[in-house]
């Protein structure tokens, strides 16, 4: 089966076409950072102009693509649309609806409806064909879960942060040393340089595997205040980042252990953390199999909401769950 993807959630626009849940035919992303990167954060109403603006092109590309790397391909070898319903910026997720909705209905297409966290997962089913089941980490701007999966669409949650994700808190603290947006990643590139030791920070102690960050932030907040000007952003940056990642990977492979699982893997945006992936092997001690997917498909794509159209449609939609135009006519 092939499905074309459509994943409009936030401030990415980007459409795949994918077949069978894990081979990538085409990807297209057009990301935002650069227009919000002035207001420090995403502006719904600017990333719901910039998705309708960007969304048939982004489109026709993937379809573009898909042709030039493999000329047998057509529009009528799409067996299935499949498009973000949430969790999201509502007015962004409006645009991705819509066009799937007009795909599916001018095409005769099947539609199926996706659920973003759990596309986030099946980032990890493309390419090398991760199988459940396994115990996740899913980290990003807006979340932070800990899950068993136990079967494609079967999960059960063990935890999740009370208050700020990790994303939202390295986005927050990023601001707080005067990095660009995004957060994670300047903070990552800054601790590079840094003392890791340097400052003692706090961890919040919550639920056997939920999170914490938000006080962690403040924290942060207040020690720049008691500063000189000239402190040195890097060994913060470095001390900061160590806190948030050793909190990720201790109740991640605690988890692992509880629950016997000899594989865990990680998904979102702060999957991407390099630092994060190496204290999450040093603490697994060999003993525990790391399944991460390709940076590219850590943060919000379509290929992952394409691989989740095929392996883990939703059965909770916005009422389009599984939609063609010859069913509603």
């Amino acid at each position: 089966m092939i499905v074309l993807g459509i994943e409009t959630s936030c401030d990415e626009t980007s459409v795949a076409i994918v077949k069978d849940g894990h081979e990538v035919l085409s990807e297209i992303t057009y990301s935002q950072i650069a227009t919000h990167k002035a207001f420090g954060g995403v502006v719904p109403e600017i990333a719901a102009r910039e998705h309708f603006l960007s969304i048939d092109k982004v489109i026709n590309e993937s379809i573009n693509q898909a042709i030039s790397l493999h000329p047998d391909f057509n529009w009528k070898k799409i067996d299935r649309i499949a498009v973000v319903n949430g969790p999201g910026l509502v007015s962004s997720l409006l645009v991705g609806i819509t066009a799937a909705k007009t795909l599916s209905w001018a095409l005769d297409i099947e539609l199926v409806s996706v659920n973003h966290l759990q596309a986030h997962i099946c980032a990890n089913y493309l390419i090398d064909k991760t199988e459940p089941p396994f115990v996740c980490l899913l980290a990003s701007g807006g979340h932070t879960q800990l899950l068993f999966v136990e079967d494609y669409s079967k999960q059960k949650l063990l935890g999740q942060t009370l208050d700020d994700s990790a994303g939202e808190a390295f986005d927050k603290v990023g601001r707080l040393l005067g990095l660009d947006y995004p957060g994670g990643p300047a903070i990552e590139k800054l601790a590079l340089e840094g003392n890791k030791s340097a400052f003692t920070l706090p961890r919040a102690q919550v639920g056997e595997f939920d999170f914490s960050f938000s006080g962690l932030k403040t924290a942060v907040m207040r020690l720049i205040a008691s500063l000189p000007p000239d402190f040195s952003r890097a060994d913060l940056a470095t001390s900061f980042q160590d806190v948030v990642c050793q909190e990720l990977a201790n109740k991640l492979v605690k988890a692992a252990h509880k629950y016997n699982c000899k594989k865990i893997v990680i998904a979102g945006g702060v999957a991407s953390n390099q630092n994060l992936r190496q204290i999450i092997q040093e603490k697994s001690e060999g003993k525990i199999e790391l399944k991460a997917p390709q940076l590219k498909y850590c943060t919000d794509n379509g290929a992952m909401v394409a691989a989740a159209g095929f392996l883990c449609p939703d059965e909770f939609g916005l009422g389009f769950d599984v939609y063609s135009r010859n069913k509603h006519r």
